[in-house]
């Protein structure tokens, strides 16, 4: 018995100072980033001598002439101006359409799942790259569940990419969403959202994208008209708060904005057609706004038909008078770019210029890219600023962003989770 004994000690030994390592192991190593600014974005303020202390994945402290304790890697940036990661609220990381009206079709016709998860790879990381540490996916189109496998890759580091919420496949009704002029003997030709008629329909969907791993759900409550019912869209928004999850509303005319709103969505997103009650229901509910007009701002000259021209156009003169309006309400603005091509993805910032252009202050534009993105997100309590406890999400650009907001396309420097993956600036390296 006492050789058993000595024997089950011997094999448990190990086992057990492994145990006490991994309890008791060093500590994070913790980083200094310098700079000469920092601007915080609830205020709009700068704040001069910035000094941001990063432990492991988080922030320990953050503002001016904090001292940085000795033996501490200090990042100097020099002068630059340090900002929060950026969100994005609209994302599509999976698609890359071809141009032409049949390009949606095409690129389901011709693409694999696995081919587009890797065009997702690569738009995550340019988006990354970009200074948008953060995104919320507003569903696969077309590429089933990929979106939750890229966002499960990015957090288990097999590739470079923002922290994601994912809708997976989006909710949309019969008939009325791409791929449009598909010859009808096709039988099970792929589509680019989940296609439902009927309230228990839509809650089969519901169900089917929360058990399969969706942060969020998104469904279409209009198209050229309003489709999804209230009662349709209000068992999606049933499902989703049971489970503690929100749900996103494509929705661009006033009837379909008011059905989605009406129903108990948390997002209205696009708006292009909205009016003054549009935007006062909005407000009434405390919903958020993704007005998704960077796109339109820089494309309604050369969009391939006349009648796309436009639509385009009047719904870029609409938004500019709807920001007015909302900014008079107190609407919550959040930022999305809805980016649906390899030569859109990382360029992001593109929206929050074309929202100042459009009437919105520098210092609004990047609040609905930071606090505003992140309290729709229900990650307030995580990204959006750089202050204790949250992650160490820190961009810099060389300029001033309240005075020129285009520097936001020239994001010099992007740290990740206390992780560097981008550094174009001075960087002394050195232990303070």
């Amino acid at each position: 018995m006492r050789r058993l004994s000595c024997m089950h000690l011997l094999l448990t030994l190990p086992l057990l100072c492994v145990s006490l390592l991994s309890q008791n192991g060093p500590s994070p190593a913790v980083i200094g980033v310098r700079s000469a600014r920092m601007l915080d974005v609830k205020t709009g303020k700068l704040v001069s001598n910035a000094v941001v202390l990063v432990e492991g994945e988080k922030i320990t402290a953050a503002g001016a002439g904090i001292v940085v304790p000795a033996g501490v890697r200090v990042l100097d940036l020099g002068d630059a101006t340090l900002l929060p990661g950026l969100i994005d609220c609209h994302t599509h990381l999976m698609a890359r359409i071809p141009d032409g009206p049949e390009g949606y079709g095409l690129n389901l016709l011709t693409k694999s799942e696995a081919f587009r998860a890797l065009e997702g790879a690569a738009d995550a990381r340019a988006t990354l790259l970009a200074g948008f540490t953060t995104v919320r996916d507003v569903e696969s189109e077309g590429s089933g569940y990929s979106d939750a496998d890229l966002r499960d890759a990015i957090n288990q580091g097999l590739i470079e990419g923002p922290r994601m919420q994912v809708a997976t496949r989006g909710i949309a009704m019969i008939g009325r969403y791409f791929p449009f002029h598909i010859s009808w003997d096709l039988k099970d030709f792929p589509t680019g959202a989940q296609l439902v008629s009927g309230p228990e329909e839509a809650r089969r969907a519901a169900r089917e994208q929360i058990g399969h791993g969706a942060d969020l759900l998104k469904v279409y409550a209009d198209w050229d008209r309003p489709t999804l019912t209230v009662e349709e869209i209000r068992v999606v928004v049933e499902e989703a708060h049971r489970a503690k999850l929100k749900v996103a509303a494509h929705a661009t005319l006033p009837e379909g904005i008011r059905n989605a709103l009406t129903a108990g969505v948390d997002s209205i997103e696009h708006g292009h057609e909205a009016d003054r009650s549009s935007l006062e229901l909005i407000k009434e509910k405390d919903a958020y706004w993704v007005p998704t007009i960077g796109h339109y701002f820089y494309h309604a000259e050369t969009a391939n038909s006349p009648e796309a021209r436009k639509y385009m156009q009047a719904a870029v003169e609409r938004a500019r008078q709807n920001f007015a309006i909302a900014r008079e309400l107190g609407v919550k603005i959040a930022n999305g770019y809805d980016p649906a091509s390899a030569e859109e993805h990382g360029h992001n910032a593109q929206e929050l210029i074309a929202m100042t252009k459009l009437g919105l202050q520098p210092a609004e534009a990047i609040r609905a890219a930071t606090v505003n993105a992140a309290e729709l997100m229900g990650w307030a309590d995580k990204v959006g600023v750089l202050e204790k406890d949250h992650y160490a999400d820190v961009i810099a650009v060389t300029g001033n962003p309240m005075s020129d907001i285009t520097e936001l396309q020239r994001v010099r420097f992007v740290m990740k989770g206390g992780a560097v993956v981008r550094n174009e600036l001075f960087d002394s390296s050195s232990p303070h």
